[in-house]
């Protein structure tokens, strides 16, 4: 399937913290978010295959990544957590958030960063106009690593418009908690959830495809 996503609107925030309680973080901890603003093509009515909107995931997933790494000024290798995030406007579903941000937008995010062994933290939303957007973050490579357990909200005063969805990626360059404040202590892994079902949400092939 050939896909042109539809897009109103890029908008690319950037936060680099110096001092965190009176103490200065050197260098500071830096991340980085790409948003899209794009047509939902499923608004205001049922379809059962999603299939346009887990292709322009894939679009978007390349395009995102490489934005939120270009605003580091870093090479896609050198990111170390990273997560996404959607919300659609009141004339669209949920599924239709998931349905970009879970079967193919994975894979040309981690062939941008190098590598991405960790399942990508993600969160949706309906919402209106200036909604923030949650964008939960993790270590790329190691789920459990809990310096790298952190969050990102940004938010768009004209968006999402009730046909249109709101898509992020964000990228760090460092832990959150930087290793001149606290360390943390690795616990005991917790229980995987269950990947999320989608309608027509499978590969060429006809198996599930979970590009999680």
């Amino acid at each position: 399937m050939t896909v042109k996503t539809k897009i109103r609107k890029i908008a690319i925030f950037v936060e680099e913290t110096c001092t965190e309680m009176g103490r200065n973080i050197d260098p500071p901890t830096r991340r980085a978010a790409a948003v899209a603003v794009i047509e939902n093509p499923y608004a205001g009515k049922y379809v059962d295959d999603l299939s346009e909107l887990m292709a322009i995931g894939e679009e978007l997933g390349e395009l995102l990544t490489q934005r939120a790494v270009a605003a580091l000024g870093i090479p896609g290798t050198s990111a170390e957590s990273y997560g996404k995030a959607a919300a659609v406007g009141e004339n669209g579903e949920i599924e239709h958030a998931a349905a970009i941000l879970h079967p193919k937008l994975g894979t040309p995010v981690r062939r941008v960063l190098g590598k991405g062994a960790a399942l990508i933290p993600s969160s949706k939303k309906r919402g209106g106009l200036g909604v923030v957007l949650d964008i939960p973050l993790g270590h790329k490579d190691a789920a459990y690593v809990r310096s790298h357990f952190d969050g990102m909200e940004v938010r768009l005063n004209d968006a999402p418009r009730a046909n249109e969805i709101m898509v992020a990626i964000a990228v760090t360059d460092s832990r959150c908690f930087p290793a001149s404040l606290r360390s943390f202590s690795s616990g005991p892994n917790e229980t995987k959830s269950r990947p999320d079902r989608h309608r027509r949400h499978v590969s060429d092939h006809g198996q599930p495809a979970l590009d999680l």
